[in-house]
């Protein structure tokens, strides 16, 4: 008999391998014992809640990342309504131990066991093929977890086991075919034995021999009972008496065979169901290494939903690390804290709305809701001092900082909007009462004896958390006490958050650079906590105002007054004076912050409507001042149409119609330029209108006022002049006719294509909608006047769209039309060449 030692639970890896545990994480102060017991409630498995249980902070960011990526992951799950049912999960080891067993066989209700967990095994393993579309390419770290039970299948296990257990533990007749085969005999021997017993006992009955009429067991043996003065007149085996002695137990003689092939028949089943049992459990390990695998990685994946669920539940988010930076992802809820911009890297200890889980938990059970606070250490301070009224908050902002630096290093995800933290190595705490009758130690005693030890052990990487220090004794002493140790630990480099009602703390913390003053609130009016936590201010501690709303003698607290010394009330009024003003400004910040957004609406609204009014009555004129050209243009041919010299007409003609398309263009340049001015400022009296225009570089788009169109800058010639390109032409311009740098948009594949291909889009003057400018025009069957017209108004227009050439469709016919335009063409200033069409 062979037998192979299976790993204990531990080596399994079904608790968690915590790497750099912390040297100390602030003892039962923080309750992070209590916390744990709330996250394990979460896992839907023994193994997940022990998973949890055994959960620790770890110096290790590799780990604590890990952890954060798979919880947010589980998350993710959780978010998209695909959680898994972890339901069945047990520990494998010590039925995987009696499995290993040469020829052991599991009990029935064991197998079942396995056979839930090799069914949620099996089922995890197919959600990692085939993930919900939640999680699908969206889950790397949980992938990654699962890798190893890819190549584990188990579905011919599966398939061996099922449905031949029933639910009482006992195998199903469809077990095995021999098993189904003995079970029908049992039954047929059952009746023939029912058979053979009745006749006995109706022989029997009629003489009034039986004790009573029916049929029982003795030994595995059907009988039959007997008055015991007639045992000798039934013939058969006696199997014992009744207890009084009256009644015997009989198998009669013609019963004895059925009996004996019924025993043969119940030792036969066994033997089948053991056979089968074996063969079970031999199945089972040989699939040990998977379901030991298995029960590993569900172990943690159960405890990860878990932690996904509560931080869901409790708006939870990832924190980060020093000066870590995470990607933007697309869905917030994830949990990750997101650098938006540099300035959050002035804080590296920050907790924005940071909230006290417990506390929270708690206060919703009794249908009430808590107020965050913020806590955060800017940029070259190391230390807090956190003052303020009594029940004001100051130690759960204690309990809460620390709390939130377990939870983060442990790998679980903090309540908060936003958490940056150091990486610490140990926490410190001395929070509450720690007097100590057994070690005959007063508050104060046991208060020393653990800062000492604190103070022997803390560093630059540790987290210090001392609650009242310098109380317990007298005031002028501990105030000194509390001073020089709060020294000592910024002299370590150590985080310090320290919560005290000693004034020269609070002097002290604004004397130095490290130190932080922090106040949490109180409202006077109501002389009631507000619970906030405000940063930069320390806090008067209105133990008078308390006492006086709890109800204390008002004649006492008046005599209390009249003893506090006249620093002492000015330092408290000054302090009082202080919160005012700033809740005050604060209120007054929300105001001003409120009345800029509904300013800058209006403002956009009346810049777009100008823009609007401004592009219609630019678009009126325009059109005003065509229609007055058009109709200056028809009065002239009109007037040489009445000349009577045909050759002076015409030269008047050609003359006219050229000046006339030169002023247009002249004209429209102005306007345009006019407009651009208008637009960018230039044309106001300003003493730096090139301010408004930032200095053009080569591959700028600009807008130049003389065309009133966009160019590209293709070399800037010197520090006054640009050579641009505007459409195939290239031309020098003095810097000052720029009238602003054009934002560039991105091409679309359209106008990329477009370049590509040689196709010129123009924009016409005046309209808002781009047209596309052909580079032919067809004048066959007009008149040379109406030719020649048509032919420079198109000439015009591919100047100002920047066509390299065109072509001028006239017809044969005579050759008037032909001569005229060629004229024409050769005298215009805008056609360098008119050449012959192949």
């Amino acid at each position: 008999m062979a037998f192979v030692r299976v790993p204990t639970i531990e080596e399994m890896d079904l608790l968690p391998q915590i790497p750099q545990v912390l040297a100390e994480r602030g003892g039962a102060a923080l309750q992070w014992e209590a916390l744990r017991e709330r996250l394990a409630a979460g896992a839907r498995s023994p193994l997940g809640r022990a998973w949890v249980l055994a959960l620790e902070p770890s110096a290790e960011l590799a780990w604590i990342d890990q952890q954060q990526q798979r919880t947010a992951e589980m998350r993710r799950l959780v978010a998209g309504g695909s959680s898994f049912e972890f339901r069945g999960l047990i520990d494998p080891t010590e039925q995987l131990d009696k499995a290993r067993i040469d020829g052991a066989a599991l009990e029935p209700l064991e197998l079942m066991a396995m056979l839930e967990m090799a069914e949620r095994v099996a089922a995890w393993r197919q959600m990692l093929l085939a993930p919900p579309d939640a999680v699908r390419d969206k889950w790397p770290a949980m992938e990654a977890l699962s890798e190893p039970l890819r190549e584990h299948d188990l579905g011919n296990l599966l398939r061996f086991l099922r449905g031949k257990i029933e639910a009482d533990g006992s195998l199903s007749d469809d077990a095995s075919p021999d098993l189904r085969r003995i079970r029908r005999a049992l039954e047929r021997q059952h009746r023939a034995i029912e058979d053979s017993l009745r006749r006995a006992l109706g022989k029997l009955s009629e003489g009034g021999n039986t004790q009573e009429d029916l049929i029982t067991v003795r030994g595995e043996r059907f009988v039959i009972p007997v008055k015991a003065e007639f045992k000798r007149k039934v013939g058969g085996v006696i199997h014992g008496s009744s207890s009084s002695g009256q009644t015997v137990f009989i198998e009669p003689l013609e019963t004895i065979e059925h009996n004996n092939e019924l025993v043969r028949l119940l030792d036969e089943e066994q033997a089948e169901v053991h056979r089968i049992l074996v063969a079970m459990t031999r199945a089972i390990a040989a699939q040990s290494e998977a379901l030991s695998l298995g029960a590993a990685i569900l172990a943690e994946a159960d405890a990860h939903q878990g932690l996904a669920k509560f931080a869901e539940d409790l708006d939870c988010v990832r924190p980060l690390f020093g000066d870590e930076r995470v990607d933007v992802e697309e869905w917030s809820g994830l949990g990750r804290s997101v650098r938006r911009d540099d300035s959050e890297l002035a804080a590296l200890l920050e907790m924005v709305d940071a909230r006290h889980p417990l506390l929270e938990l708690r206060l919703r059970a009794q249908a009430g809701s808590i107020v965050p606070l913020t806590i955060a250490l800017p940029a070259g301070k190391k230390q807090m001092i956190v003052s303020g009224p009594n029940t004001g908050g100051k130690t759960v902002a204690l309990k809460t900082a620390g709390l939130l630096a377990v939870m983060a290093q442990a790998g679980v995800p903090v309540p908060a909007t936003r958490a940056r933290l150091p990486l610490f190595t140990a926490i410190y705490a001395d929070i509450g009462d720690a007097q100590s009758i057994e070690q005959n130690l007063s508050t104060f005693s046991a208060h020393v004896v653990n800062v000492n030890r604190i103070a022997h052990v803390a560093d630059a990487q540790s987290l210090v958390l001392l609650d009242e220090l310098g109380s317990a004794t007298d005031p002028e002493e501990g105030a000194a006490l509390a001073v020089a140790v709060a020294e000592h630990f910024l002299h370590r480099g150590a985080w310090t958050l320290i919560t005290t009602h000693l004034t020269s703390l609070k002097v002290y913390a604004t004397r130095h650079e490290g130190v932080l003053n922090a106040a949490v609130g109180f409202d006077e009016a109501t002389l009631t906590p507000t619970y906030d936590l405000r940063l930069g201010v320390p806090g008067a501690s209105a133990g008078l105002n308390i006492a006086a709303r709890l109800g204390l003698d008002p004649a006492i607290v008046a005599n209390a007054r009249t003893q506090m010394s006249t620093q002492t009330a000015d330092i408290g009024r000054f302090l009082d004076d202080l919160h005012a003003q700033l809740t005050a400004a604060q209120a007054e910040r929300a105001q001003l912050a409120g009345r800029e957004q509904e300013l800058a609406k209006e403002r956009l609204r009346l810049e777009t409507e100008g823009r609007n009014e401004q592009k219609a009555r630019t678009r009126e004129l325009g059109e005003k001042i065509e229609t007055l050209i058009k109709d200056f243009e028809a009065q002239l041919r009109d007037t040489v149409k009445a000349i009577d010299d045909k050759t002076v007409a015409q030269k008047i003609a050609r003359s006219s119609a050229l000046r006339i398309a030169t002023l247009r263009r002249e004209f429209s340049e102005q306007f345009q330029s006019t407009v651009v001015a208008h637009n960018t400022g230039a044309d106001k009296n300003d003493a730096k209108p090139a301010d408004r225009v930032r200095d053009p570089k080569m591959g700028d788009l600009v807008r130049l006022k003389s065309l009133g169109r966009e160019g590209r800058v293709s070399r800037v010639v010197d520090s006054k002049t640009l050579e641009v390109t505007v459409g195939s032409m290239k031309m020098r311009v003095p810097k000052t006719d720029v009238a602003e740098v054009v934002a560039v948009h991105a091409e679309t594949p359209v106008q990329a294509a477009r370049k590509r291909g040689g196709v010129t889009v123009s924009t016409a003057t005046g309209s808002d909608d781009a047209e596309y400018m052909t580079s032919e025009i067809n004048v066959i069957g007009r008149t040379a006047d109406e030719a020649e017209s048509e032919v420079e108004r198109f000439i015009e227009r591919a100047f100002l769209a920047g066509l390299p050439r065109i072509r001028v469709v006239h017809g044969v016919g005579m050759g008037i039309l032909r001569r005229t335009l060629r004229e024409f063409l050769r005298n215009h200033p805008h056609v360098a060449e008119v050449s012959e069409p192949p």
